[in-house]
């Protein structure tokens, strides 16, 4: 998996390849030794492939850990099969999905 990240306006973090059992704990340890000053961050999944559990879990942990600081996550553009993830496990009323 590759993450990249802008800084700007909101932080955008576009995710591409697979967000796994593997994958998850790079993206995590990457996100908690992120400097975030902006107070919306957006995840980009349109070229991400696959979300299993685990990433699921590493996203609601972000969602977890920026909630206290007064920040927002919001996933966008997520592709048919993330999509279909997302509304069988439930996670579309669960994270800001755009």
């Amino acid at each position: 998996m590759e993450i990249n990240i802008k800084h700007g306006e909101q932080l955008v973090v576009y995710l591409s390849g697979r967000l796994d059992t593997v994958t998850s704990v790079d993206f995590t340890n990457r996100m908690n030794a992120e400097k975030i000053d902006e107070k919306l961050v957006i995840i980009d999944m349109s070229d991400l492939e696959y979300i299993s559990s685990a990433g699921l879990r590493a996203l609601l942990a972000v969602k977890k850990s920026l909630a206290p600081q007064g920040k927002e996550l919001e996933v966008h553009n997520l592709s048919p099969i993330c999509q279909e993830v997302f509304k069988v496990t439930g996670f579309k009323n669960i994270l800001t999905v755009k």
